[in-house]
């Protein structure tokens, strides 16, 4: 029985060391990078945060310019342990290329001389031209203006003939 007991004591505490040394390298090194929003338009700003980068860093990638990220300050709040002054998390806000083109993007984060990338992090969507009829710049060609009009002659004369045959259905 006693050899049970201690057994199970040394397998808690090894179990307990082996699940605490990967947290203690996470905050040694960049992880976690996160991009909100995750899909995005052209000019829209993004939200980039990443954990186990203490001192700030800097994010980079083809669809912004490079974007510091500063440390998350202030005390542990409604975080708890997991956030506040010295949690190792840094954030910044990257506003994205206006010329930037439709398609996945990914992150790079520099912190300290380590680096992480994120491949396909975040996604840049096409604009569309609204307000003035989608695609079209020059408005209705005269083809569109001849199968409209001829539509709307169709209309009156079809109209025209149904007034006509309840009128003389009227006079019997």
């Amino acid at each position: 029985m006693r050899n049970t007991r201690a057994l199970a004591v040394a397998g808690a505490a090894v179990a307990a060391l082996g699940l605490s040394a990967p947290a203690a390298v996470a905050w040694e090194t960049p992880s976690n990078i996160t991009a909100l929003p995750s899909v995005i338009a052209p000019g829209g700003q993004l939200t980039i945060t990443v954990d186990g980068c203490r001192s700030g860093g800097t994010a980079t990638s083809n669809a912004f310019s490079p974007t510091r990220l500063s440390p998350v300050g202030g005390g542990k709040g409604n975080e708890g342990d997991r956030g506040g002054a010295g949690s190792g998390t840094a954030r910044g806000t990257a506003v994205i290329n206006s010329n930037a083109r439709p398609g996945p993007y990914d992150i790079t984060v520099d912190c300290g001389g380590r680096t992480m990338t994120k491949p396909q992090a975040f996604t840049v969507i096409g604009g569309v031209r609204g307000g003035i009829g989608g695609s079209t710049t020059t408005g209705a060609t005269p083809t569109d203006v001849a199968i409209g009009g001829g539509l709307v002659a169709a209309a009156v004369v079809g109209g025209g003939v149904f007034w006509m045959r309840r009128r003389a259905e009227r006079r019997i």
